[in-house]
């Protein structure tokens, strides 16, 4: 299994080292090289683009089984963060349409607040309804129990591996 790490920082970067350890592969997207040694350091696949511009990550989606969207602790201007809950989020799952990805997981906490989250939500739900695409959902607090945070991942993916319409409800 391949995942789609977007977002996450160092916490996405310890869930990688983990799902690695285990024998899977994991791509994580950072912004600009400068996070590349790290991601590397992880024993992930660096991929350079940003959730601000879907067309950097479409080719990112290439051999991967599912989509995790940790974008819970943006930070930023709001008409930035705004969109990466919205119409960024739409656009991403509109991508995974005929992919070989089989589900999303969805960073549902985080300091982003609860009126972007529940923005968010409606995206994984109107995904669902419209293209069938399975999602998960992480509510642990990101910025909280670091091993509770990936625990809920950890069960998160194997919970949209377990069958190919399992939704996070």
């Amino acid at each position: 299994m391949r995942v789609l790490i977007v977002g996450g920082g160092c916490r996405g970067l310890d869930l990688a080292q983990q799902l690695i350890e285990d024998g899977h592969a994991a791509r994580c997207v950072t912004r600009s090289e400068d996070g590349r040694a790290a991601i590397e350091a992880a024993g992930a696949e660096c991929w350079i683009g940003t959730p601000d511009v879907i067309g950097t990550l479409r080719y990112a989606l290439e051999n991967v089984t599912l989509l995790l969207w940790l974008l819970g602790t943006a930070s930023g201007e709001a008409e930035n963060i705004e969109p990466l809950h919205g119409s960024r989020l739409r656009m991403m799952l509109e991508k995974t349409t005929d992919t070989t990805v089989r589900g999303v997981i969805y960073e549902a906490a985080g300091p982003v607040g609860g009126e972007l989250i529940a923005s968010g939500l409606i995206e994984m739900e109107f995904a669902r309804e419209k293209n069938a695409i399975p999602y998960a959902l992480i509510t642990a607090d990101p910025l909280g129990d670091r091993p509770e945070w990936i625990g809920q991942a950890q069960g998160a993916i194997d919970g949209l591996l377990e069958g190919p319409r399992r939704t996070g409800k």
